[in-house]
């Protein structure tokens, strides 16, 4: 009975080992599968950038977890969140996830010339992988006003297939002049003159007003643009405008 006993603790101690080695086992299969987004800390607002008063540490602590999967920059969260309720609100959207591909966006400033040599000098590009869609910014814009970032990511949210058009840019550079129209009315302060981006946002604004708030010079600029030289008239939900 004694040697019975001796062997039965034996096994209990085993089996209890092998249950501790299979639970750290799936600790660390979750760890493995859990994107790294869900737990790295994001990029902090760079020291220089002007925020509005209305993005506190404490908001843009409170709104980093809706925008996280986009992104690892805090300042992309405050750009994508100024475009909330604004002309540029389906592009917010689709940012998140109501996209073809029903996947967030991922955003990421990039040098564009390692993507393709004429690349870059772009402000940014949209991009399709995999059925993933990417939008990689010019890193030159890494420390533009928010203001200026969501703008930009109106724009660049609505290329969503591996189409493109002159319609299509004609619309998507309308909606950026757009709602940088509304976001400096929101945001006066992100109008800062001799930053690049604000520059290209202003350059717009300009097109838009000369032709009475429509896409009538704005469209005249994308059909003379060299980048677009090539481009067919429409393409896939975007008809002539």
């Amino acid at each position: 009975m004694k040697y019975i006993v001796i062997i039965n603790n034996m096994t209990m101690k085993r089996t209890c080992y092998m249950k501790k080695i299979n639970i750290f086992l799936s600790a660390l299969l979750i760890l493995a599968l859990c994107p790294i987004t869900a737990w790295a800390k994001p990029e902090p607002i760079p020291g220089h950038v002007k925020l509005p008063a209305k993005y506190t540490p404490e908001y843009i602590e409170y709104i980093t977890e809706e925008y996280k999967p986009t992104s690892k920059h805090a300042l992309i969260y405050v750009a994508i969140d100024m475009l909330k309720g604004t002309e540029g609100e389906f592009s917010r959207k689709a940012l998140l996830g109501y996209n073809l591909s029903g996947k967030p966006v991922k955003i990421e400033f990039k040098d564009l010339s390692t993507i393709h040599k004429d690349y870059g000098n772009f402000d940014a590009i949209g991009w399709k992988r995999r059925n993933k869609l990417f939008i990689y910014i010019n890193p030159k814009h890494e420390y533009a006003p928010p203001a200026a970032l969501a703008a930009l990511l109106a724009h660049e949210a609505l290329h969503q297939d591996d189409y493109n058009s002159l319609s299509e840019e004609t619309y998507a550079w309308t909606m950026e002049a757009a709602v940088w129209c509304e976001l400096l009315q929101l945001y006066p302060e992100c109008d800062v003159k001799d930053d690049a981006l604000v520059k290209r946002e202003n350059t717009l604004k300009q097109l838009f007003e000369k032709g009475g708030y429509s896409n009538k010079y704005i469209k005249k600029a994308v059909y003379a643009n060299k980048g677009y030289q090539g481009l067919p008239l429409t393409s896939p939900g975007f008809q002539d405008l």
